[in-house]
């Protein structure tokens, strides 16, 4: 095999090994209330992975709960749930309203419901939520 060929071989062969933090996106586990209402959230802006990460690190000790829009529809790093935050709307807060609090299990029950008068304009706010470690 002609060497240049061989490179190009290795280079696609390499390519297709990226870890998640080579393609931009980060996966982050979120607590809740309880253990029932833990939620994964995925990340592809640096700024806001740069801060998750501080959060999980201990680094970042006030804006540590999560905020985001809600989407119907499941994702597979976010199972068991039958929604997931769209990762362009995520960021962090330290308070927030009333309005758009609510355990993530109280969220899957009324999904039907969430844009109305449950979370409006699909906003989920959950003030027990916290950042606790990245994963793969």
């Amino acid at each position: 095999m002609k060497p240049t060929l061989l490179l190009l071989v290795i280079m696609a062969i390499l390519a297709g090994c990226q870890s998640t933090k080579d393609t931009g996106t980060a996966y982050f586990k979120v607590a809740g209330a309880t253990e029932a209402d833990t939620f994964v959230i995925a990340l592809n802006n640096p700024a806001t992975i740069a801060e998750a990460r501080a959060i999980a690190s201990g680094q970042q000790q006030l804006k540590v709960h999560v905020t985001g829009l809600v989407v119907d529809g499941a994702v597979p790093y976010n199972a068991p749930w039958s929604f997931h935050l769209h990762p362009a709307s995520i960021s962090f807060f330290e308070m927030s309203i009333e309005v758009c609090d609510a355990a993530t299990t109280y969220v899957e029950e009324y999904l039907a419901e969430v844009g109305g008068a449950f979370l409006p304009g699909r906003r989920w706010c959950p003030w027990s939520s916290r950042v606790i470690a990245e994963i793969d």
